[in-house]
């Protein structure tokens, strides 16, 4: 008996995939799981795309599969991992360690993302995370695109990257995601995201239009003393110039076109410029996307012009009312018949 079956079955060691045991126990945690995948698909196996991205901390995945890319040669299915096949095994430059596991690297990832069908907002703020971890080299994106053209996923990235700010979107939680997702729907200009205004840190400024806008939250915003604070903040900002117009989760998430409204009008009004091209365009693209209106419950119908119009003709001639005395039932002819099979059986 091998040191390895005296081991199973003492219960030191617990089989994951072949070859791969965990030690003591089976609950090994997400970074266990990762480990086990990477060493259960054999030499070249590279940690990729969602839990690469989870690895390095820029984009949560809630999957409870491991994403693994191995080259040719790699090892079939296995449970619980999720297999990425390449025709040529991963270039160095490609792969980086994560506390001693191999992952690609956060540029390759972003691309891996694209590939796998992240797109807009969501892939921009894997970026936004990835910069604001100081992880990405954008001479490495570019790299990989130009190596890469004709990859799913580059257009998508190349997209993301054409119109990128790196200092404006630096979301901090999903309150302010949705904003920013709301501002890009409606064609708002996007604003600077979490700048220090009069010594405090905003969630949201147009600085050409003076505008401040708060996100606030009932978690983060339903104490005595976070609303002192708010209400402080917003004289700080009134007396310094500028007009501060806060939001709360449900106006974000239920009531988005009011906020959407609320924003274009505020904009409009505080630019230095009246005749400013992005505000105009913005608030003639949201009222032509108004629905239309409610028709008024005094508005005649065409039933009722339908009926004016009868009216008009004359009056209707009166209906034939039964007598007190006659009883309810099918019409006469049917009755008839009726009587008449019941009297006359067939021969």
């Amino acid at each position: 008996m091998s040191a390895i079956d005296r081991r199973l079955r003492s219960g030191r060691l617990h089989p994951l995939y072949g070859g791969v045991y965990a030690v003591g126990h089976r609950v090994i945690g997400v970074v266990g799981r990762r480990w086990a995948a990477v060493l259960a698909c054999g030499d070249g196996a590279v940690l990729s795309h969602a839990s690469a991205a989870a690895a390095w901390e820029i984009r949560a995945t809630a999957s409870g599969l491991i994403d693994v890319t191995v080259g040719p040669t790699g090892r079939s299915r296995k449970r619980g991992i999720r297999l990425h096949w390449r025709a040529a095994p991963s270039p160095p430059d490609e792969i980086a360690e994560r506390d001693g596991l191999p992952v690609t690297t956060p540029a390759r990832t972003l691309l891996d993302l694209a590939a796998s069908g992240l797109r807009g907002r969501p892939l921009e703020a894997a970026l936004d995370r990835a910069e604001l971890l100081r992880i990405l080299d954008f001479g490495d994106v570019h790299a990989l695109l130009a190596r890469y053209p004709g990859r799913p996923g580059t257009p998508a990235l190349n997209a993301v990257l054409s119109s990128y700010h790196p200092a404006n979107t630096g979301t901090r939680s999903v309150l302010e995601e949705l904003v920013i997702e709301l501002c890009d729907s409606r064609g708002i200009p996007r604003p600077n995201v979490n700048t220090v205004i009069e010594g405090r840190e905003r969630d949201f400024c147009w600085p050409r239009a003076r505008l401040v806008v708060e996100a606030d939250s009932y978690t983060w915003h339903r104490s005595p003393s976070a609303l002192n604070d708010d209400r402080e903040r917003d004289v700080r900002l009134t007396l310094a110039g500028y007009r501060v117009l806060r939001f709360t989760w449900h106006q974000v998430t239920r009531r988005r076109r009011y906020v959407a409204m609320a924003l274009l009008q505020a904009l409009d009004c505080g630019f230095a410029s009246p005749g400013d091209a992005n505000a105009q365009s913005a608030v003639r693209r949201a009222r032509a996307a108004r629905p239309p209106p409610r028709r008024s419950a005094r508005t005649p119908c065409r039933c009722r012009r339908a009926r004016g119009s009868r009216r008009a003709r004359g009056p209707r001639p009166p209906r034939r009312r039964r007598s007190p005395g006659s009883a309810a039932g099918p019409p006469r002819g049917r009755r008839d018949s009726r009587a008449r099979r019941l009297r006359d059986p067939p021969r």
